[in-house]
């Protein structure tokens, strides 16, 4: 435990350097919702609180700079990532948390990856790190932000659905550009919010017939 205070004091010194204040306040609700939800789904707390302390490390950095890193990771760039170079600050921040902090799991770095755009397949941490992201309390209190929070202690991949139709919802009201993996995301979390609810009817039923 001492080392892992240790690091998260690297990190938040780190932070103090490189952010502004604000976001570190961002920074800091999503460490804290997504360790309270790691709890409520038994996931590894340290894990997601590593995740949600690391994903925002290179939210200012340079356009020239996320694409120069991403470049050089070899990772696939869209052309709306090309246009819009913020968008791989999440994948530039798994790269900054391995290189200067020296985080190896792969479940972290992938969650602090996955946390603006999700993607199809992502793991449960993954999943309340990106929840976190939107829905930590200083995002604001509206009656849908609020709905959108429940959903999130009640069905991971409902609330992952519902978060990128409200993403989306925002993106073409501002006419701006939407990534593909954005897209991807909600549709994979929609089938598999489907399929969950299903399950929970068929033995719903079969209870009903056996008892």
């Amino acid at each position: 435990m001492e080392f892992v205070a240790i690091k998260r004091d690297r990190v938040l010194a780190w932070l103090a350097d490189n952010v502004p204040a604000p976001r570190i306040k961002h920074i800091l609700g999503v460490e804290q919702m997504a360790a309270s939800l790691a709890l409520h789904y038994h996931l590894d707390v340290e894990k997601a609180a590593t995740s949600g302390l690391m994903h925002d490390l290179a939210k200012y950095f340079k356009p020239s700079v996320l694409l120069q890193m991403a470049q050089e990771e070899g990772l696939d760039i869209d052309p709306v990532d090309e246009e819009n170079p913020h968008l791989l600050h999440a994948d530039v921040s798994a790269i900054v948390a391995r290189d200067k902090f020296g985080i190896f799991d792969e479940e972290i770095l992938q969650a602090i990856q996955d946390h603006t755009l999700g993607r199809p397949g992502m793991s449960n941490l993954s999943c309340i790190v990106f929840l976190a992201d939107s829905l930590e309390p200083g995002r604001g209190d509206t009656r849908e932000l609020e709905a959108l929070r429940q959903a999130a202690w009640e069905n991971l991949y409902k609330a992952v659905w519902l978060v990128c139709d409200y993403s989306l919802k925002y993106l073409l009201d501002t006419r701006c550009l939407i990534h593909p993996r954005t897209i991807r995301t909600r549709n994979w979390a929609l089938q598999m919010a489907s399929k969950k609810q299903q399950s929970a009817e068929e033995m719903m039923k079969s209870k009903k017939v056996g008892s």
